[in-house]
């Protein structure tokens, strides 16, 4: 299972009563497609940068959870025409994603090592003849 966080804007012109009742359909979403909720984290009512349908202010909130590959696009495709949510986007958790980033480039800076040492030992050594002094090349 993989990690995700799902990040949702809620209409601010819902009572806080209201956005519990979205926020727990949201819920039931990810657990209905076998994610499990490992954490949510409610930033409260804020203001948003440009106006969105017609409203000025969001409730944000970031739900982390844990979930097969396939859960996250049926999630993303029922949140699309949920009413009352502005905004929504799912993420892979960076944490994992950064490891295996290090994981890859530690391997690959390892192959160009490899490929370095190899391109040294196949190339021949210059004859002395090929070679010229800067003070030969400036008579010419």
């Amino acid at each position: 299972m993989n990690k995700y966080e799902l990040a949702v804007a809620v209409n601010g012109k819902l009572e806080e009563s209201d956005k519990g009742a979205v926020v727990d359909k949201v819920k039931a979403l990810i657990e209905r497609f076998g994610g499990s909720i490992t954490s949510v984290d409610d930033w409260g009512k804020k203001r948003y940068a440009y106006e969105v349908e017609k409203t000025k202010e969001g409730w944000y909130l970031f739900i982390k959870f844990q979930a097969e590959p396939e859960a996250p696009a049926e999630i993303e495709q029922r949140i699309r025409i949920m009413d009352n949510i502005h905004r929504y986007l799912i993420v892979s958790d960076e944490k994992e994603l950064v490891v295996k980033h290090d994981e890859r480039r530690s391997d690959a800076d390892a192959d160009n090592a490899e490929n370095a040492e190899a391109s040294k030992a196949e190339e021949p050594a210059p004859a002395a003849e090929e070679t010229a002094s800067p003070s030969e090349e400036g008579e010419a």
